[in-house]
């Protein structure tokens, strides 16, 4: 049953689109291309292994942790999904 102006499907549709987007943007920011042999960001080896196993890398496994701290504080989702989360 139909609520409002909304179809049947609507909030699933929204899940699915809100879900398609993300899995978008993180296939964006995976490494393309060959792979450095040194990092980009303190110029130290990446090893042979991470080079095979991620093409395309740019960065060593600590520079590449630390992007992963700053890409993660920029997050402006609420993982937490409390309403007492969402009105602070």
């Amino acid at each position: 049953m139909a609520s409002g102006w909304t179809s049947d499907g609507a909030v699933h549709e929204q899940i699915q689109d809100s879900i398609n987007d993300e899995v978008a943007r993180a296939r964006r920011c995976l490494p393309k291309g060959e792979s450095l042999h040194f990092c980009e960001e303190c110029g130290e080896a990446i090893p042979e292994a991470r080079r095979k196993a991620m093409p395309g890398v740019r960065l060593c496994l600590a520079c590449q942790e630390e992007a992963d701290k700053e890409q993660k504080a920029v997050s402006l989702y609420n993982r937490r999904g409390s309403k007492d989360s969402q009105l602070r």
